[in-house]
């Protein structure tokens, strides 16, 4: 079994390449199990989702870094602890552990203080045993592009019509912008897969063609 993650700041169309990576598997004869993350209907993902909106008088951007990277973790975690992987040949995840390492790395509480990048792969890998990653395809875009795009979502359960508390920061999507990259400069299991040409956003199609090549270069399709 390959294990795939799809990432990208929050608005850069990772989940609208999810979905098509996944039907481009399925038609491949390729058996395919997803995961997103967080779960917001779970224990863990739940208390993710109150921070996240800021429900209860506490905001994620003010809990120190690795308390909140326990929660993350352990909504994973919690998720799957009874996954089988048996008779699988992808298992696809949007949004995983080097998500969690970037956005507690990067909020303004922990400007100054040690990058949490290694210290989250060690926790989620090495403590609570999550499968590991065969790449992590980071999907880049534009800040501004990926801001408008957030507003498109609609309504979702935890946060209503607007923006969470990440999302909402240009300060905190650009720092995360520039983790990911940094993360990607020295980790042999990300991918870059650029989504803008100039100012514009490239086709959802071209980016999964792109996205398709990767995968197959690294041997993972």
């Amino acid at each position: 079994m390959k294990t795939i993650a799809i990432e990208g700041i929050d608005g850069s169309g990772k989940s609208v390449q999810f979905r098509l990576l996944e039907k481009a598997c399925a038609q491949a004869g390729l058996r395919v199990e997803t995961r997103e993350y967080p779960v917001y209907s779970s224990y863990f993902g739940s208390q993710v989702g109150r921070l996240l909106s800021g429900q209860g008088g506490l905001q994620a951007d003010q809990v120190d870094g690795k308390s909140m990277a326990l929660w993350f973790a352990l909504d994973r975690w919690e998720d799957l602890r009874d996954f089988q992987p048996q008779g699988l040949d992808i298992l696809l995840i949007n949004r995983y552990v080097l998500s969690n390492g970037v956005y507690q790395s990067i909020r303004e509480i922990d400007l100054g203080k040690p990058d949490l990048v290694d210290w989250v792969f060690d926790l989620e890998y090495n403590h609570l045993g999550l499968p590991r990653a065969d790449v992590f395809l980071f999907y880049d875009v534009d800040i501004a592009q990926a801001g408008a795009n957030v507003l498109k979502k609609g309504h979702r359960d935890y946060v209503g019509e607007g923006k969470d508390v990440y999302e909402a920061s240009l300060g905190i999507q650009r720092r995360a912008r520039d983790k990911y990259l940094e993360a990607a400069a020295r980790r042999a299991d990300i991918q870059v897969i650029p989504c803008m040409e100039g100012q514009r956003f490239r086709s959802p199609a071209d980016i999964a063609a792109d996205t398709w090549a990767a995968l197959q270069a690294r041997g993972i399709l």
